[in-house]
């Protein structure tokens, strides 16, 4: 089945893109308005690019034309955020966080979710998340009605639980628990997972010397 993207409609697009690009990992992003409120809010059009400068990337829409939504227009005032990551523990309240709330409204509240102070940007992150990056604004790119945010990783926050040598960063992330975006209002667990080793080149060429070698030997 072919989909032609010139020919589609935004919401098409949107939804194909939902549906086929799986699992995705889901940014729950904290921000402060002017006057201090605290606003929280789930993305999963999200990922980390690069680790000099450590950035990230949130795709954030709009509430409609010419009106991002909070968390976009928080960063632009304030040129901070944090991003969290999202555990299966909290998955209920993500979920309240992303109820389209008026502008104002505090969703950490709305959700129980308790704040902790944050080392260098002045928003708070969420504190039973397991993962929190604290990030300092770098650019926004224009996306349509979408904006790509890219922020600078200044800081970064991992449960105690779930560190194994910190030196190293080795980090277990079975205890991360971490949960994923898929289709529709589907999520999915991290736990469920397999291990496949990189292939050396060596190891490659010399598997492949012995097939050829066994074929001719047939």
């Amino acid at each position: 089945m072919r989909f032609d993207f010139e020919t589609m409609l935004a919401s098409e697009r949107y939804g194909l893109l939902l549906a086929t690009v799986l699992p995705r990992p889901i940014a729950w992003v904290t921000t402060c308005d002017r006057d201090g409120l605290v606003n929280a809010a789930p993305f999963s059009f999200f990922n980390v690019f690069g680790s000099d400068p450590a950035t990230v990337g949130v795709g954030i829409g709009s509430k409609g034309p010419a009106e991002p939504k909070d968390t976009r227009a928080n960063i632009r005032e304030t040129e901070q955020f944090v991003v969290n990551l999202v555990p299966f523990s909290l998955a209920q309240e993500m979920r309240v966080t992303s109820i389209a709330f008026p502008r104002g409204v505090e969703e950490p509240a709305e959700a129980g979710l308790s704040l902790a102070a944050s080392e260098r940007v002045a928003v708070p992150r969420i504190a039973q998340a397991p993962v929190s990056m604290e990030c300092s604004f770098m650019q926004e790119i224009a996306l349509g009605s979408f904006g790509l945010v890219l922020g600078k990783i200044v800081m970064v926050h991992v449960s105690d639980e779930a560190v194994i040598d910190a030196g190293r960063q080795h980090v277990d992330a079975s205890k991360l628990d971490l949960i994923g975006r898929m289709e529709g209002a589907w999520y999915t667990k991290t736990r469920d997972r397999f291990e496949m080793p990189p292939i050396a080149l060596n190891d490659w060429n010399d598997a492949r010397s012995a097939r050829h070698i066994a074929a001719e030997s047939t």
